[in-house]
C-alpha cells in the first residue's frame, strides 16, 4: 500500500507519498503555505483517510483544516473550528497536537493548544469544545511557559477505554483523567525538574514528549528536559532510561507500531547548544524499552548543527516500520528498516516542526 508522509513546517505542509515500499518518494506542497503548522494528523479510521493540520496564519490566527482526498482539496471553515469560550479570556495561540480517538469513537478527535488546554471534537475534526475539567483545574495557574510555550503537546487516549486520557505540557507535566476529562490527575511521580529548588515536584516537569503502545497502554515513555523515563504502571511512577544515551536531552520520543519494547529518540546537546552530541545526526534506538540503547547512522551525515522537534519524528505501520524525522535545517530522513538504514527525502524546506506518517 502507499505510504504518506505529512511535513509540517514554519512556512506551510508537504506531503511525500510512496508507492514502491518506500523506495522512492513524490512530494507536493507548499499546502498552506505561509502559516505554521505544528500539528498534522493522519486518520485512518475511516474509509478514506483524512489529514488533519494546525496552521497558524501570521494574518488570521490558527485554525484547522482537513482533506478527505489526501491534501488534493482542503476544507477550513470561515468560522473558528476551535476557540476559547469568552468567559475564559483567552484567546487560541495555535494548534500543538491533533490526535484522532480511539477506535470504538470514531468522529473524536483532540487538540492539545497553546495557551495549555485540551479541545474535544466529535464530528471528525471540524469543530471543537474545550475540556473543561483540565482547563478548571486548580494547577493551572502555576503552569508556565516552556521555552516553546506553555502548550498541551501530547494527548494519548486509551486505546479500550475512552474515558481514560493522558496529556503532558510544558511547562506542566503529565495528567490523566479517568471519567472522560472531568477531573485530572497529576502523574508525575519520578520524574525530575531540574528548575525549581525541589527536585521532584507533584507538577511543574518540563515533559518534552510521552509515547505510549496501544499493545501495552500501562507502559509510557518520557523525553523530559534533562532527562528520559519509562513508567510501567500506567504512569502511577516513572524511573530512568537514559542510561547508554550521549545526553538525556532532547524532544521526541515514537514507540514502534507494533513491538512496544522499540522505542527511538534523537539526543540533543542540552540547554543552549540543541544540536547532536559531536555535531553527529543520530537516532537513537532500544529494544528493550530503555534498559540499552543504539545509535543508528547509516547514510545520516556528521557535521550537523540541527535540532529534532518533540513532533518531528514518527513511524508509519508498515512491515517493515518506517521511521522518519525531520530537522530545523529542513532536512527530512527516512528509514524503511526500522531505523537500520536512512536516506534523504526532502531537503530545503523550512523549518521542520512535525511529522506523521500512515499507509494511506
Amino acid at each position: 500500500m502507499p505510504v504518506l508522509l505529512a511535513i509540517g513546517t514554519r512556512k506551510g505542509l508537504w506531503l511525500a507519498t510512496s508507492a514502491d515500499g518506500r523506495e522512492n518518494w513524490t512530494t507536493t506542497g507548499p499546502h498552506h503555505p505561509m502559516t505554521e503548522v505544528y500539528a498534522v494528523a493522519v486518520d485512518v479510521r475511516r474509509t478514506t483517510p483524512r489529514l488533519l493540520a494546525g496552521v497558524t496564519s501570521e494574518h488570521y490566527g490558527p485554525s484547522v483544516a482537513t482533506s478527505d482526498d489526501l491534501g488534493a482539496t482542503w476544507a477550513e471553515p470561515d468560522h473558528a473550528p476551535l476557540a476559547f469560550p469568552p468567559d475564559t479570556g483567552e484567546s487560541l495561540a495555535r494548534v500543538w497536537q491533533l490526535t484522532p480517538g480511539p477506535a470504538e469513537e470514531p468522529e473524536v478527535v483532540y487538540a492539545g493548544v497553546e495557551p495549555s488546554a485540551l479541545f474535544r471534537s466529535t464530528d471528525g475534526g471540524r469543530t471543537y469544545e474545550l475540556v473543561r475539567g483540565l482547563w478548571d483545574h486548580p494547577h493551572r495557574a502555576h503552569w508556565t511557559p516552556g521555552g516553546g510555550g506553555k502548550a498541551v503537546h501530547t494527548v494519548i487516549p486509551h486505546p479500550a477505554a475512552p474515558e481514560r486520557i493522558t496529556v503532558a505540557m510544558s511547562t506542566g507535566g503529565v495528567y490523566r483523567t479517568e471519567d472522560g476529562g472531568g477531573s485530572w490527575q497529576a502523574r508525575n511521580t519520578g520524574i525530575r525538574a531540574v528548575h525549581v529548588p525541589d527536585p521532584f515536584p507533584e507538577y511543574g516537569q518540563c515533559v518534552h514528549k510521552v509515547a505510549a503502545h496501544p499493545g501495552a497502554p500501562e507502559r509510557f515513555f518520557a523525553q523530559v528536559h534533562h532527562g528520559v523515563y519509562r513508567s510501567d504502571d500506567d504512569t502511577a511512577s516513572w524511573r530512568s532510561i537514559a542510561g547508554g544515551l550521549p545526553s538525556d536531552f532532547g524532544f521526541p520520543m515514537v514507540v514502534h507500531p507494533r513491538r512496544p519494547e522499540v522505542i527511538y529518540t534523537f539526543p540533543l546537546v542540552a540547554d543552549a547548544r540543541r544540536f547532536p552530541p559531536q555535531a553527529r545526526c543520530r537516532v537513537y534506538r532500544s529494544e528493550d524499552a530503555g534498559e540499552s540503547w543504539t545509535a543508528l547512522g547509516s547514510g545520516l551525515p556528521d557535521g550537523f548543527w540541527a535540532g529534532v522537534m518533540r513532533d518531528a519524528m514518527c513511524v508509519d505501520d508498515a512491515e517493515p516500520a518506517g521511521v522518519y524525522f525531520g530537522s530545523r535545517n529542513g532536512e527530512v530522513y527516512a528509514s524503511r528498516d526500522e531505523g537500520e538504514h536512512w536516506r534523504l527525502v526532502a531537503s530545503h524546506l523550512p523549518d521542520v516542526l512535525c511529522v506523521r506518517a500512515a499507509t494511506v
